[in-house]
């Protein structure tokens, strides 16, 4: 078995998974556009209401300086922030042109919709401007979709309705305990509030999970799976990624003092798999493992070989003939 269902909504048709056991993100951009599609991640100068006073000024518990978009932040040096123009026109010089012609535009660095709603415009616009750039996906917190910034991406959904507009909400967890525990500072049912704005609207949105937080059980973290997954207004897509020990981060204070507990890279493989099982055949994989910087990685050394943990990944689910969506019964993916 080779494929699923590509699109939510669309006529069912079989895709091809490329030889993987799940609906990657690299698969949806090849069937869609017919090749790969390559992200540049860009740092807009945002702040978040978990760092300015807002709700808290020292961040979630995990979160680095660079507000997670520390691949983003690289790009800017000394000399000060670049435009984000500057930032694509910068990335585009370096690419090998022969690997690819197509390219999303990632707002990552702290929260992409919180700052004044025309500076968001004059951002978001300049990147859709650029003819080879497919489509925008932009990082947020579930808080910070005001009236005035749904307004904004619905307009622009409109006005480039051949490019598409993600928005990412950073979940992290369904349960209350842990939320508190890691500063998230938003209840669930924000969570359910933009999901519903943001699908009225006909944007697509993505939910990040990580997986291994603290005094969280493998169950715990399947129920935040079935969670996001189970309700009318599915998402376009999910990032599974592994809690990272990031150097100078409040959990690296409570990792150094024996109260955090890693997952061995088997135990983080086993909750993956049980995880892709129960998520729905048409959900896009956009991430299975994390990408933390070496150079501020402090813990688990093993998840810097990102090679070696998908295929481990990939090498697991067909011993166990896994696949994503159901547990197969002899069928051979690739």
């Amino acid at each position: 078995m080779n494929g699923k269902i590509a699109e939510i909504n669309e006529p069912a048709k079989v895709i091809d998974w490329l030889g993987k056991p799940y609906y990657s993100l690299n698969a949806y951009f090849k069937h869609v556009y017919g090749e790969k599609c390559y992200k540049i991640a860009v740092d807009a100068g945002l702040s978040c209401p978990n760092r300015d006073g807002k709700l808290d000024n020292r961040g979630c518990i995990f979160c680095s300086a660079g507000g997670s978009g520390d691949f983003a932040a690289m790009i800017n040096g000394s000399q000060g922030r670049l435009s984000i123009k500057e930032q694509i026109e910068l990335y585009l010089k370096r690419f090998n042109k022969k690997a690819g012609s197509k390219f999303v535009i990632y707002f990552q660095a702290y929260t992409n919709t919180y700052g004044d709603v025309f500076y968001l415009e004059k951002i978001f616009k300049a990147a859709l401007e650029y003819s080879d750039v497919v489509g925008i996906s932009i990082a947020t917190r579930p808080d910070c979709l005001g009236e005035e910034v749904l307004k904004l991406l619905k307009a622009l959904k409109e006005m480039y309705s051949e490019k598409f507009i993600w928005v990412e909400l950073g979940l992290q967890t369904m349960h209350e305990k842990t939320a508190q525990y890691i500063r998230r500072h938003y209840r669930l049912d924000v969570y359910e509030k933009a999901v519903s704005s943001l699908s009225s609207i006909g944007i697509p949105y993505i939910t990040h999970i990580i997986i291994g937080l603290p005094g969280e059980s493998k169950e715990d973290m399947l129920a935040t799976v079935r969670y996001v997954c189970n309700r009318e207004n599915k998402p376009q897509g999910i990032k599974l990624q592994l809690l990272h020990i990031l150097k100078n981060t409040d959990l690296e204070q409570e990792y150094q003092k024996g109260n955090v507990k890693l997952l061995t890279k088997d135990k983080y493989l086993d909750i993956v798999i049980s995880m892709l099982e129960i998520i729905d055949s048409d959900i896009v994989i956009h991430r299975v493992t994390g990408d933390g910087p070496k150079k501020i990685l402090v813990e688990p050394k093993w998840s810097a070989n990102k090679k070696d943990v998908l295929n481990s990944l990939h090498k697991a689910m067909k011993e166990r003939c896994a696949m994503q969506g159901t547990k197969c019964k002899g069928e051979n993916y690739g």
